[in-house]
């Protein structure tokens, strides 16, 4: 190891200002709201309590709602509007809810590029929301901004037939993200890579980047979504900066115009062809840690710099953990890393030691949901539906990830989207339905 409608008006006022960055909001900031697929604080950490601790099929749920279509996006929520990504008779779709499980729309777009993993859909990237507009993206290269009240179209356009064929070897997954005035999203794949950002208001394109890394045949290919923090004066960063993991390189860009501000490489010292990465970077302070070499290492990354600055900005790195799908969460300094197998960890950020870990029970079927921490516990969910509640380690000397003794539960159906866990309701997207927890 190394180290509008009345509707509309009383809905958007509760919209914080123009600004929405995520992954530097303090811990619980609009605990009421779960603006993009790892919540409130971009760090998979949630607020509230009084959340089901055990459930099933026919156990503390609230409701189930079948889906029209196949789907692996994360659900957003805000106010009292669930909005998740899925298929509707061929083509692209979204479709909304209320917090009781009624519909109250349903959007269909162009048509669906269909999955070709058997756990992949056309619908895996989530959509993010500023809650005036909610903004999707799909495998078929379609983006779009609908109103989140009825679902109406904004804009729309579709980055494959302006810029070029997807040329991954699977299925596309990386989610958009906001800045100040745009909608991010990453292509990362064999041949021509770039960030491209969108007028939140206006769809227009305001800029594109290319982004060409020297990494071998399918190393050169991501599905990792991308980071936004404000950024740090005392660094030398400017206002909004954009982390991006992929091509066996972190990237670092002005979110304003889309400009390299650092690059580390290194990720990929042997130059291996497969280390495409899927699980993205999470913020802790001044550190980017990110997780690649299909599980195999974790790397910290301290801010600032310009430049190749792979030689003297590497924190620390850990080369026997990481994470290959699932996207590690943090709280209070601390980087809980579930690996694909069910292996959980508990990292310091200071120097990457691990204070606590536990092996989950063996299994065929692995771990794809990121894990989510809230109410003192860590939720991890395997493929095939099976949840654990682990124990969130406290801050005394003797750290510990215990398994919460019947805690958990099982919905019996393919489950790949993280949970979201808003005022005490834990929404559940599984392929084909969405589900409702919570204590009754």
């Amino acid at each position: 190891m190394r180290f509008a409608p009345r509707e509309a008006r009383l809905l958007r006022a509760a919209v914080w200002p123009a600004v929405l960055l995520i992954a530097v909001l303090p811990w619980g900031a609009r605990a009421d709201n779960w603006p993009t697929w790892r919540g409130p604080s971009g760090d998979g950490s949630a607020a509230g309590t009084g959340y089901a601790t055990s459930w099933g099929p026919s156990q503390n749920v609230l409701w189930r709602v079948k889906l029209p279509g196949l789907g692996a996006s994360t659900p957003v929520v805000w106010g009292d509007r669930v909005v998740v990504t899925c298929a509707i008779d061929g083509k692209d779709g979204a479709v909304c809810l209320d917090r009781s499980g009624k519909e109250l729309w349903r959007r269909s777009l162009g048509a669906e590029k269909p999955g070709k993993h058997k756990k992949a859909t056309g619908a895996n990237p989530s959509p993010v929301t500023d809650g005036e507009r909610v903004f999707v993206y799909y495998k078929s290269g379609e983006l779009a901004a609908l109103d989140l009240v009825d679902g109406s179209v904004a804009w729309r356009t579709n980055l494959q037939t302006q810029f070029g064929e997807d040329t991954l070897w699977w299925d596309l997954g990386t989610s958009p993200v906001l800045t100040k005035d745009a909608v991010i999203v990453a292509v990362m794949q064999t041949g021509p890579s770039y960030l491209a950002a969108f007028d939140r208001r206006s769809g227009k394109l305001l800029w594109k980047h290319d982004r060409l890394l020297d990494a071998p045949e399918e190393a050169a290919q991501s599905y990792s979504t991308p980071m936004v923090a404000a950024g740090d004066a005392a660094l030398g960063e400017p206002a909004e900066v954009l982390f991006v993991l992929g091509a066996d390189h972190v990237t670092a860009h002005d979110a304003a115009d889309g400009r390299e501000l650092w690059r580390v490489g290194g990720l990929n010292p042997t130059g291996h062809k497969y280390f495409r990465s899927i699980a993205s970077p999470v913020l802790v302070a001044d550190l980017v840690v990110a997780p690649y070499a299909r599980g195999g290492t974790l790397t910290a990354i301290r801010r600032g710099g310009s430049g190749d600055v792979t030689t003297s900005h590497v924190a620390w790195v850990r080369d026997d953990l990481g994470a290959d799908v699932p996207t590690p969460a943090e709280r209070d300094g601390r980087i809980i890393v579930c690996t694909d197998k069910g292996r959980v960890e508990c990292v310091a950020s200071t120097n990457g030691e691990t204070l606590a870990k536990v092996e989950l029970p063996k299994n065929r079927n692995a771990y794809s949901a990121s894990p989510v921490v809230v109410d003192g516990r860590v939720i991890v969910i395997r493929e095939d539906g099976q949840a654990s509640l682990l124990a969130w380690p406290g801050k005394v000397a003797e750290e510990r990830l215990e398994v919460v003794a019947a805690g958990g539960g099982n919905l019996e159906e393919m489950t790949v989207a993280t949970p979201v866990c808003v005022d005490g309701r834990m929404f559940v997207r599984t392929h084909d339905s969405l589900w409702c927890i919570g204590e009754k």
